[in-house]
């Protein structure tokens, strides 16, 4: 029998899907310090975010047939190594793009209608506080007619893309794998138009950080900052950055430079360089908004991820 270690948990349809074609799964977590101790056992080892599957871990799972990441990236995992031991590494690419997706909005939203200063202020002092919130709102933005700037635009890119679209955004993408890319935007049902293609020329990095009101994050790990001192000093005064892709992709320090200055009116961000935060002098500023890295957190999106890791799974083994 294929023995299978969820070690960040795993959704119950997935589960369900795995039990019925015969595998024995563990949905118990082990620390990270114990994993090398106990991998030995298994044949495949799942994991989300919070597990680390480094060398060391590899090396101990002599019985290692296949290494899967529920989710979009798999910087959590020496994937390299793993390809030189033989072992195959998989994730969920497109489970979670629409839930990231939303949360880049949902970031977008508070950052430009003041929501994060009315949550923290107003239970304060109600009495005092109340009409000096409302004068503060009164500078809100809309988002319709502004420029949104997509660094990375693979499937959550082009997620966020539709929905700014939908919003009557304009949208400036960069990525260095694309030239171009034609978007299928898809209405309700209930709607006349089924739906639109929009093709989306990709911008210079230098043009996008020069001319979005708003710039959102959708690369993978790289271990340097992509947006550092030089990058915010070439945004518009007054913008927007949010970062729901991953940590160490912003420069933390720099950026709160950057809010204290005012050169950025607001950021939203979902990930963090270290997890838990280790630097946050931002975290608690009256112009962030901030989330335990919960891009991929909807009940939606966890069933989508549970169900196609649990396909990949039984396919794999089924050849």
């Amino acid at each position: 029998m294929i023995k299978i270690l969820a070690n960040d948990g795993i959704n119950k349809a997935g589960l369900e899907l795995l039990e019925s074609a015969g595998f024995e799964v563990n949905t118990n977590f082990i620390a990270q310090n114990e994993l090398a101790l106990t991998i030995a056992e298994y044949d495949v080892l799942l994991v989300r975010s919070a597990t680390k599957v480094s060398k060391e871990i590899i090396d101990a799972g002599v019985n290692l047939k296949l290494i899967g990441r529920g989710g979009v990236g798999i910087d959590n995992i020496d994937s390299a190594y793993a390809k030189l031991k033989g072992i195959p590494v998989v994730n969920t690419p497109a489970a979670s793009s629409v839930s990231v997706a939303e949360l880049v909005f949902a970031h977008l939203y508070s950052g430009c209608r003041f929501l994060n200063l009315s949550n923290k202020e107003l239970p304060l002092d109600p009495n005092r506080n109340f009409k000096t919130l409302k004068n503060a709102a009164s500078k809100g933005l809309e988002l319709k007619g502004k420029t949104l700037g997509i660094i990375g635009f693979g499937r959550i890119g082009q997620e966020v893309a539709k929905i700014a679209i939908g919003s009557g955004m304009n949208i400036l993408a960069y990525d260095p794998f694309y030239k171009s890319v034609d978007l299928k935007i898809e209405f309700h049902p209930n709607f006349n138009l089924k739906s639109i293609n929009v093709n989306v020329e990709m911008s210079e990095m230098t043009q996008v950080l020069n001319n979005s009101d708003f710039i959102t994050l959708h690369v993978p790990g790289s271990g340097n900052p992509i947006i550092g001192a030089n990058e915010f000093e070439q945004m518009k005064n007054g913008s927007g950055l949010i970062n729901c892709a991953r940590g160490g992709v912003v420069d933390e320090l720099a950026m709160t430079n950057a809010l204290i200055k005012g050169k950025l009116a607001f950021a939203g961000i979902d990930v963090f360089a270290q997890e838990p935060p280790v630097y946050s002098d931002f975290i608690g500023m009256p112009n962030v908004s901030v989330s335990a890295h919960i891009g991929a957190s909807t009940k939606e999106a966890q069933e989508r991820i549970g169900i196609e890791i649990a396909t990949i799974i039984i396919n794999h083994f089924s050849k």
